[in-house]
């Protein structure tokens, strides 16, 4: 890195977004508070949904090659991942502080949620009692099938906007 003459480096490593008049040494940026760094582009809501999105795909795909290495295993139930919410802002819906989990009934013996919460018999739409089989297993291997190709459409879908999105950044504030 080159002498700035005992200043700090004008230029982080990483790339950053700063106002036009952040040029000005010794004062903040527009909209910048004193003593505040420079926002990092990984910290934008659109940016971090996306991460979260992809991470969730990432996710995603382990469980359902679970399901499919499991699919002779006896008694074994294939399980799948609930997708993440996000609000306008890009933030995940569910992450707030405050938010409420809807009460869930795990046995029969409990007692229900006032107002008729919990799973119904049709949840499914009928296709877990007609494919089980005698040991006891669960899986059919085209509904997992289906559910990787689409869920690696999805994630390819969401690793090329953030990608443009990323490009565009960079364009916006002369990186590229």
């Amino acid at each position: 890195m080159p002498s700035t003459g005992g200043r700090e480096p004008i230029f982080k490593s990483l790339l950053t977004i700063q106002a036009a008049n952040s040029a000005y040494l010794g004062r903040p940026a527009l909209g910048q508070r004193e003593g505040e760094p420079p926002m990092a582009i990984n910290d934008l809501p659109m940016l971090s949904a996306l991460r979260t999105k992809m991470q969730w795909h990432q996710e995603r795909q382990r469980v359902l090659a679970e399901n499919i290495s499991n699919s002779s295993t006896p008694n074994f139930r294939p399980r799948d991942l609930v997708e993440p919410k996000f609000d306008q802002k890009g933030t995940s819906a569910g992450a707030a502080m405050g938010s409420s989990l809807a009460m869930m009934r795990t046995s029969a013996s409990h007692i229900g949620a006032a107002g008729g919460g919990g799973e119904t018999f049709n949840h499914d739409r009928g296709r877990s009692g007609f494919l089980t089989r005698p040991a006891g297993n669960a899986v059919n291997l085209e509904d997992q099938m289906m559910k990787v190709s689409a869920n690696q459409m999805d994630y390819a879908a969401a690793t090329s906007l953030y990608s443009r999105s990323l490009g565009l950044l960079k364009t916006a504030i002369g990186k590229r």
